[in-house]
């Protein structure tokens, strides 16, 4: 009975897919498709501050990031419509690859496992710590201008970001970057030291970094967050009307640079 469930489960979830395929083709540009997801998941996140879910610092962290993902994304192109044998292929992944999936599981699979409890978690995280403090007791000696160094030191402000602490990851970011500068390295330690309040600090990233690659339009962005973040609205008003100015018509951040035109105050 169970699998009988399942399947159905399955066919409703590829149902839209299988619509897609039989419709007639419409083109859908790369950039239109990531305007439209960035949109969603901006929204998604509003609706989780609204409702209490999520805190107003953890909505402006990942609000920035998926504005982060729209300015880092490609340019527009032009999209072509899917061949009769391109949606043969596709058709046939849709069956084979949950085919292939039920076999697998009905082999190898414990579907009577129950989830990781809270203890299990709790271990987990506690083996990720310690080896983010072994990792970080090793860096301690290490050289960041050698490429060894300078990675550890960016991956342990990976990990110390990802867990929420920004401070640590300022400090270790900042540590790679005085080993080698990376404009693209300085673009993130900046939006960190946004959310941190430290918008001195970002401005200063920011403008070696714009010396490095000037036209960059996340660096642009950047900069004109850290103006509005520090108060100064009129400087940041300037700084995105003139990317904009110079920025495609068709350009998928666009509405992004725009809305924060508009809640300027």
């Amino acid at each position: 009975m169970m699998w009988l469930a399942l399947a159905v489960v399955a066919a409703l979830v590829l149902s839209p897919l299988a619509h897609v395929l039989l419709r007639p083709a419409a083109a859908r540009g790369r950039a239109e498709a990531d305007v439209a997801l960035y949109q969603a998941q901006l929204a998604e996140l509003d609706a989780q501050r609204d409702e209490g879910r999520l805190t107003e610092q953890a909505h402006r962290a990942a609000t920035l990031e998926v504005q982060r993902r729209l300015l880092a994304a490609p340019p527009p192109t032009t999209a072509k419509p899917a061949t009769p044998l391109t949606k043969a292929i596709i058709a046939a992944t849709l069956l084979l690859v949950p085919a292939g999936a039920v076999s697998l599981y009905l082999t190898l699979g414990f579907p009577e496992m129950p989830s990781a409890g809270f203890t299990e978690r709790r271990e987990a995280q506690a083996r990720d710590d310690e080896l983010i403090t072994t990792l970080r007791e090793r860096l301690s000696r290490a050289d960041p201008t050698t490429e060894v160094g300078r990675q550890g030191f960016i991956l342990l402000g990976n990990a110390e970001r990802s867990r929420g602490r920004w401070a640590e990851a300022a400090e270790a970011w900042t540590r790679a970057l005085n080993g080698r500068f990376d404009a693209g390295l300085a673009a993130d330690l900046a939006e960190i030291e946004i959310e941190r309040g430290e918008t001195d600090s970002a401005r200063n990233w920011l403008t070696r970094a714009l010396e490095a690659q000037p036209g960059d339009p996340r660096l642009r962005f950047l900069t004109g967050l850290a103006e509005a973040r520090a108060g100064r609205n009129e400087i940041a008003r300037s700084t995105w009307r003139a990317l904009l100015a110079d920025a495609p018509r068709d350009a998928p951040w666009r509405e992004l640079v725009e809305d924060r035109l508009r809640r300027l105050p």
